[in-house]
């Protein structure tokens, strides 16, 4: 999923959790939980297993760091093995997670904030834990029921908030992808960071965009969901 070696380590730890909610929030996407145990920073990320016959896979966390509970956003990957498992199970199943750790870490500056699908999490964990004052979402999807969290993030940011929609149309909604909408901009600001997150084709194609129209290369910060 994320951007550097820090992400593949192999010997990080897996401790035994309970799972204590799983909501389907769309068709085939879910919000898993279980109890936080331990202090972690927005944008950060945990590894996943249900047992110990497989590899774990790794996602970002989408709750607030102040709150009870850690809770992950995942869609169910046909031709996976861990989240049509994950979709199944219910409070009280045990879940096998890392502590939190990674470097996709949101601040209080002024940011720009750009995802595809569930890529959105880690922006909703930084929505969540206070850091959405002078930031600007734009958030891409094939369809109108994938924009997860909109009404919140709707709510708290407004004309910030920018959805664009590649496959159905709606009056408040961009009609096209991420890349379709920033080449509409004339100006972007050289001195604010860009947050990218989502799969690699979009996160390469929005950083050369970014680039063409002046952004620093230092200022654009990648996570890649794989």
């Amino acid at each position: 999923m994320p951007k550097a070696e820090e992400y593949q380590k192999k010997d990080i730890q897996l401790y035994k959790e309970t799972i204590i909610g799983n909501e389907e929030i769309s068709s085939g996407v879910f919000v898993i939980s279980y109890p936080r145990k331990h202090d972690f920073s927005p944008g950060q990320v945990i590894k996943i297993a249900i047992d110990q016959t497989q590899p774990p896979r790794i996602y970002s966390i989408c709750s607030g760091n102040h709150e009870n509970e850690i809770r992950v956003l995942f869609n169910i990957k046909d031709d996976g093995f861990l989240t049509p498992k994950l979709a199944t199970t219910i409070p009280g199943d045990s879940l096998l997670v890392s502590k939190p750790y990674g470097s996709f870490l949101g601040t209080d500056q002024p940011a720009y904030w750009i995802a595809t699908g569930t890529g959105i999490a880690p922006y909703y964990s930084m929505f969540q834990s206070g850091q959405f004052d002078n930031k600007t979402l734009i958030h891409g999807a094939r369809h109108l029921n994938q924009f997860y969290f909109e009404d919140d993030l709707e709510w708290a940011l407004g004309k910030n908030y920018i959805r664009c929609c590649s496959q159905e149309q709606s009056c408040d909604v961009f009609p096209g992808r991420v890349t379709d909408y920033l080449k509409t901009l004339n100006e972007l600001p050289a001195d604010q960071k860009y947050y990218l997150c989502g799969k690699a084709l979009m996160v390469v194609e929005v950083r050369d965009l970014l680039i063409e129209k002046g952004v620093p290369y230092e200022n654009i910060v990648a996570e890649i969901y794989f």
